[in-house]
Parts: C-alpha cells; structure tokens; sequence
C-alpha cells in the first residue's frame, strides 16, 4: 500500500511552555499561521474532539481538513531534564471513510535542559491515492507553519 511522511522540523528560541500554548491555541492560529489559517474546535481542545482545519496552499488554492483530535500530551519532563509534549489528529475526510487515503498527523515539542525547543511535525499517510493527497504540498505547508510557530513563539517568550 503506497505511504507518505511529509514532514518539517525547526528550533525555536523559546522556553517549550510558550510553544505548546501557540499550538493549542486554535482560535490564534488566524493570526500567524500561513497553511492552517483556521482550525475550529470546542475550546479548550480536547482529545476525540473533531477539528476542522482550513488550510492555505503555497499556491494560494485552499482546502477543508475534518480530522479528529487523537492524542494531547501536556509537557512532560522526563528524569533525563528532557521536556515532551505532543498533539496529534486523525484525517476524517470521505477518502478516510472510503479507505483511499488514511492520514495521522502528529506534532512534538522537545525541550533538553537550558536548549531551544523543537519543534517536528509528521504526517503519516496511507492508501491507495496517496499521491493524491499532495505530500509534497503538505511537506511545503508543513515548513511555512513550522517557521511561522518559531516567530509566533520567539514573539511572545520572555
């Protein structure tokens, strides 16, 4: 079965806290987010919540993304000094329900004592219209909305 991984990474100058309350906070994202220009869901955010997602391709085309919260992991440290939180979602669109494209995108943060926070998205694609699915076009929305979390969050750390 043909799979997909697009994905993005960056680090960002900023204390993980501030980070995770960029990403959780949805109703925000209009403000500084060039791909997912608005994300409606109950607030606070909650795992088995549906979120749709409003996204903005590089080439100015759009596209509407039902997913469902699947995983909201609060920051975590761990005994190594090593800080983790994560938010992941599940893709819910008609090819989901007719098994043609099946999707999971997970988001982390990584903080390591006294370092920059990371910050790694993936989306973990499959089915037979993968391709379809634009993974090179969501690896591109994938970096404008990783660099634009790093100037959101540097923007508003102490």
């Amino acid at each position: 079965m043909p799979t997909a991984r697009p994905s993005a990474r960056v680090d960002i100058d900023a204390p993980l806290a501030v980070c995770w309350q960029v990403v959780l906070d949805t109703d925000a994202y209009a403000a500084w987010n060039p791909f997912v220009v608005r994300a409606e869901t109950p607030q606070p955010p909650a795992v088995g919540n549906p979120i749709v997602l409003h996204v903005r391709w590089a080439g100015g085309g759009r596209a509407r993304s039902p997913e469902r919260i699947s995983a909201i992991e609060p920051p975590t440290t761990g005994a190594d000094g090593t800080t983790t939180a994560r938010l992941s979602y599940v893709y819910e669109g008609l090819p989901a329900r007719l098994g043609l494209v099946r999707g999971t995108r997970h988001q982390r943060l990584t903080q390591r004592a006294g370092g920059p926070t990371t910050y790694d998205t993936v989306e973990e694609l499959s089915g037979p219209l993968v391709r379809l699915a634009g993974p090179g076009r969501v690896a591109d929305g994938f970096r404008r909305h990783a660099e634009a979390l790093r100037v959101r969050a540097e923007s508003l750390a102490p």
